[in-house]
């Protein structure tokens, strides 16, 4: 373990504030395609809410991986990577996006937004469950 390296309890403290993710998932013949978005980390999954018609949920569903990473620009510079399988469903009525938008807008302005997004026909969850974890802490060390 180097001496910047997060332990699993400092991990999972950092994925439990408020950063917004950076989701990269392989496209054939290019870079990969990396866009920021919002998550959720329950401690055995990344949840993740999109458009079930998006290039992002199209990419999920070919390729079957991703990496989310989540940074804090912030000094001393950290951030966690998780790379994984992905699976992508429908959404679901009982998939919290209100938790999710909360998370992200407050108690106000996140229920406006869940009320807003009802699940659609193209609504999906997709769920990155984690292999590989690359953490670092430049204030650790």
């Amino acid at each position: 373990m180097a001496d910047t390296d997060m332990t699993v309890e400092q991990r999972e403290a950092f994925l439990a504030d408020l950063h917004v993710g950076v989701l990269a998932i392989e496209r054939d013949g290019k870079g990969p395609l990396a866009v920021p978005i919002w998550y959720q980390y329950d401690g055995a999954q990344v949840v993740l809410f999109m458009d079930g018609n998006s290039a992002k949920a199209a990419l999920l569903r070919r390729h079957g991986r991703a990496t989310l990473t989540v940074q804090d620009e912030r000094p001393p510079y950290r951030y966690v990577s998780v790379e994984g399988p992905v699976t992508v469903e429908p959404r679901q009525d009982g998939d919290d996006l209100l938790a999710m938008a909360t998370r992200y807008l407050g108690p106000e302005i996140g229920a406006q937004y869940a009320a807003a997004n009802p699940p659609t026909d193209t609504s999906v969850t997709a769920r990155l469950t984690p292999e590989r974890w690359l953490t670092v802490d430049y204030g650790s060390g």
